[in-house]
């Protein structure tokens, strides 16, 4: 079944007018927050069919919008919509009662608090974004989880949310969102190793590109990515080592020592990021020749071999840009049992 429809949110005083759907019998949108809308009647344009949803849901009259793009809706195997977006800063009248739920403002930093459809934070972040006009589709299956997200005919990353053991919640979002929201998902960590006759260890760090979207240039893990919706561990960890540096490993090659919660926020390019990730943490301690390394460009901009113990100096005295974590790098140092020459291990320093 195709549907042609229309979702507009009006703004207000940093708000929207959210409308919850809690009326209407044998509704798709059930209890979930959306704009108002609807069906095209015949012959109506986009605009036209906007404009008379709103004054039936609403009594307002818009005086002011904006066409901001075509989301692509999907509903397990009978139902796709193609709903027209849009915003709008300027009305007028008196408002009514809606037939279909209850209408309320909502402050715009609140949204993400209601039950929304996961597909609806991407758009709600694309227009706080001031995203020009885009193409969103969206997937979900019958038990209404986002399965695919694809922005203008590219597709998005997705990540399961986890508990803080590490187990699945059945919630899927976008990786942009999960950064927006701070909702814990995971990662795969590796640390590449070889013997030194220093502290015992050099590790092999990898210079992150100038293009990253957060922490860009500076040193991090020997290899390192988000676990995909749907995917495991281990073969999360075996893509992002072949992708990032080119090397092909063998399960059993890839020793976890332990797992790592990392939480914090700060801001990049002026958007705010919240990182809340579970790692599983690795250590790869097979030979390999860095000049052979085939660096995923858009990734890694460089590598280099550096001695446990110094490096584990300069994340200490920030003389190094990396957003390395200390607690898992001392895990990694225990793991290895690296000692100092007073016979010291590392992590008995601090």
């Amino acid at each position: 079944m195709n549907k042609l429809t229309t979702l507009c949110y009006i703004e207000k005083d940093n708000k929207y007018l959210m409308l919850h759907r809690i009326k209407k019998e044998n509704d798709i949108n059930h209890d979930k927050w959306i704009g108002v809308g609807g069906k095209f009647e015949w012959g109506e344009s986009p605009e036209e069919c906007m404009l008379r949803e709103v004054r039936e849901e609403t009594g307002y009259t818009l005086t002011s919008w904006q066409y901001r793009g075509i989301i692509t809706f999907v509903l397990g195997e009978d139902t796709v919509e193609y709903m027209s977006l849009f915003t709008a800063g300027g009305f007028e009248g008196t408002p009514i009662d809606c037939n279909e739920g209850v209408l309320e403002w909502v402050e715009k930093d609140q949204i993400s608090e209601l039950n929304l459809w996961e597909g609806d934070r991407i758009f709600f972040r694309l227009l706080e974004e001031q995203k020009e006009f885009f193409s969103l589709k969206l997937v979900y299956n019958k038990q209404d989880i986002l399965e695919q997200a694809v922005l203008d005919a590219k597709e998005l990353e997705l990540f399961d949310i986890l508990n803080e053991d590490g187990s699945k919640t059945g919630v899927v979002k976008e990786r942009g969102v999960a950064h927006r929201e701070g909702a814990l998902h995971g990662t795969v960590h590796i640390w590449i190793v070889r013997e030194n006759d220093k502290s015992g260890y050099d590790v092999l760090l990898q210079k992150r590109s100038d293009n990253k979207d957060s922490y860009p240039g500076c040193y991090d893990i020997s290899s390192a990515g988000h676990i995909s919706a749907g995917d495991g561990v281990m073969e999360s960890a075996l893509r992002e080592f072949e992708e990032e540096l080119g090397l092909s490993a063998q399960p059993e090659q890839l020793e976890l020592f332990g797992t790592t919660l990392v939480k914090f926020e700060t801001t990049f390019s002026g958007k705010i990021f919240r990182d809340n990730e579970f790692s599983n943490d690795f250590v790869y301690r097979q030979p390999v020749d860095i000049g052979k390394l085939k660096l995923q460009e858009s990734e890694v901009a460089e590598v280099c071999w550096m001695d446990y113990e110094e490096c584990r100096e300069k994340i200490a005295d920030v003389a190094i840009p990396n957003c390395i974590n200390p607690e898992e790098f001392e895990k990694l140092g225990s793991y290895l049992g690296i000692c100092q020459k007073d016979g010291m291990h590392s992590a008995d320093k601090i």
